[in-house]
């Protein structure tokens, strides 16, 4: 409002202003400001006293040179041929006349065509302020005539901040957690979150606290977000299923909770950049921005948005949100943990730090311990189980090896990684292969995964992948990228979308896992002591709690 001030404290004033802007961001209240600064005894000024006979009156609507016109009542000409015959008699007490008309895009074309004349010259003691909350169904005749300005709406802390002034003017015991839900939830608007206010302090007993604003406002309980990306960095999908669950169970909304959780995500992603400001949950905020992986923190943001838009399309809600919880673990990395800012080195441990953050991530990893303590005589079991898993490990590090190393004789091991040499021998066929060694992550990991080989002819590749998104260029184009570094040379990769019939690296990965889940289930069983426990003491073997040793 700099303009307005410098107009005021000059003189120099303009015969009609447009003020726009959405809902309750303060277009009429600075319409009443301009006028009882045009109006005041003391004089014309940016600073009104406020407590003059004129300010007092135009606060109270009883000023007679002062007139609010609604035009979504009156918008016909008759109305607008009315106010314009008065504006030409002198102002009866004040200095100006006062027109202010709200909503001015809701008045007829023949009203607006009544007004031009006196818009374009009107009297000097006329003055005429429109507000709009749609400038672009004003006629550009009568924008061309009135100074625009353009009122921006309110940031949530600001809002915060001004409630926290008027609670602390009428002492009323607040939360600041509170007042920053309610900022979020104006979205802009100061009257709106006065209303919320009102609401708030009636539904408290005259007191604003942050749980019975939750409750008030539908805002999802932090902790659901929590457990889901602490379930995704454990790629706990029983996990997820459960948060979906208890959520049916006590009528959290989902869409809501999708969106929150995408608000969330950004959040994380601004603190990995070092551009997070001050917050409430900014602890648990920089948690994940140390566990989580820039890659993997942006395939969960889209998820989650598309998730939230495809909703409608779902059998239900909770069949939607339980499929796009399922969707973030699908398409997860897979090491989801962050390299570089997290402070432990691998990232389960990464994850650990995050989930010992949160009660419920302990809670839900307590189901997932499969090997129990209690006697001695169980080591053989374990033992067993462990050598059959490693012969299997063996066996499939020595095809997988023979065949990387077939491929790339000239690569050297450093950890889990393969750091190729600057050029590599031509591509021998296998794509599974080529797909287990590619340095890839996130949608392009995904692309390898999940893509059948069709053809090739040296560095030309084409290929097919089952889902649309996988085919997207900035997709593609990385791929081919990471392939020429691996080759050391330029390739050319065809993409095409289509059913997959051949066999892919995320298939045979899956078949892996679930032969190794055979195998120590046949160790388990056949082991004579756990024979023994069985029969003697009329036991079972709980069928989910046996699982395959990582080697």
């Amino acid at each position: 409002m700099r303009a307005l001030t410098h107009a005021l404290d000059t003189g120099r004033l303009h015969h009609a202003y447009l003020f726009t802007g959405t809902r309750g961001v303060g277009k009429t209240t600075i319409a009443r400001i301009l006028a009882k600064s045009l109006n005041c005894e003391t004089g014309v000024s940016a600073r009104p006293c406020g407590k003059c006979s004129a300010c007092v009156e135009i606060d109270e609507g009883r000023f007679p040179d002062y007139l609010e016109l609604d035009a979504a009542s009156n918008r016909g000409v008759d109305e607008m041929a009315q106010l314009l015959d008065n504006a030409v008699y002198a102002p009866a007490v004040g200095r100006y006349k006062v027109y202010v008309i709200d909503e001015v895009h809701m008045l007829s074309t023949h009203a607006f065509n009544a007004m031009l004349k006196t818009l374009e010259e009107p009297p000097p003691h006329v003055l005429f302020i429109l507000a709009t909350t749609d400038p672009q169904k004003v006629p550009v005749t009568v924008l061309s005539r009135c100074l625009q300005f353009n009122l921006k709406n309110m940031a949530p802390a600001m809002i915060a901040q001004h409630l926290a002034k008027v609670l602390e003017a009428e002492e009323i015991a607040f939360e600041a957690p509170a007042l920053s839900q309610i900022g979020r939830a104006a979205a802009g608007s100061m009257r709106d979150a006065l209303s919320l206010l009102d609401q708030a302090i009636a539904y408290g007993g005259g007191a604003v606290r942050e749980q019975e604003i939750r409750e008030m406002l539908g805002v999802v309980d932090r902790r659901y977000l929590e457990r889901v990306l602490d379930a995704l960095l454990e790629g706990d999908g029983p996990g997820l299923v459960a948060v979906a669950d208890e959520m049916l169970s006590s009528n959290a909304p989902f869409g809501r909770t999708l969106m929150d959780l995408a608000a969330w995500l950004q959040r994380i992603a601004l603190a990995q950049v070092g551009a997070l400001g001050d917050t409430e949950d900014g602890e648990a905020i920089q948690r994940y921005a140390q566990a989580i992986t820039p890659e993997a923190l942006q395939v969960y943001y889209q998820i989650a948005i598309h998730g939230g838009r495809d909703l409608q399309l779902a059998p239900d809600e909770h069949a939607g949100f339980t499929m796009t919880l399922l969707r973030l673990l699908a398409f997860s990395p897979v090491d989801a943990g962050a390299s570089s800012p997290a402070p432990t080195g691998s990232a389960p441990a990464r994850a650990a730090a995050v989930a010992a953050g949160s009660a419920a991530a302990r809670a839900a990893q307590a189901p997932r311990s499969t090997h129990p303590k209690p006697h001695p005589a169980a080591g053989p079991v374990a033992a067993r189980a462990g050598v059959a898993r490693a012969g299997e490990q063996r066996a499939r590090d020595v095809r997988g090896g023979d065949a990387r190393a077939g491929n790339a004789p000239g690569a050297e091991s450093h950890g889990d990684e393969q750091r190729p040499r600057a050029v590599r021998p031509a591509f021998d066929g296998d794509w599974l292969a080529l797909a287990a060694v590619l340095p890839v992550s996130g949608f392009p990991r995904q692309f390898m995964q999940q893509s059948e080989l069709l053809s090739h002819e040296g560095l030309s590749f084409r290929v097919r992948v089952p889902i649309r998104p996988l085919s997207e260029p900035l997709t593609v184009n990385k791929v081919r990228d990471a392939l020429s570094a691996y080759f050391g040379g330029p390739v050319r990769l065809s993409v095409e979308v289509g059913e997959v019939n051949g066999q892919t690296a995320a298939a045979a990965l899956s078949q892996q896992k679930s032969d190794r889940l055979d195998q120590a289930r046949a160790a388990i069983e056949s082991d004579p002591f756990v024979q023994t426990l069985l029969n003697d003491f009329d036991g079972r073997i709980v069928p989910d709690s046996v699982k395959p040793i990582d080697p």
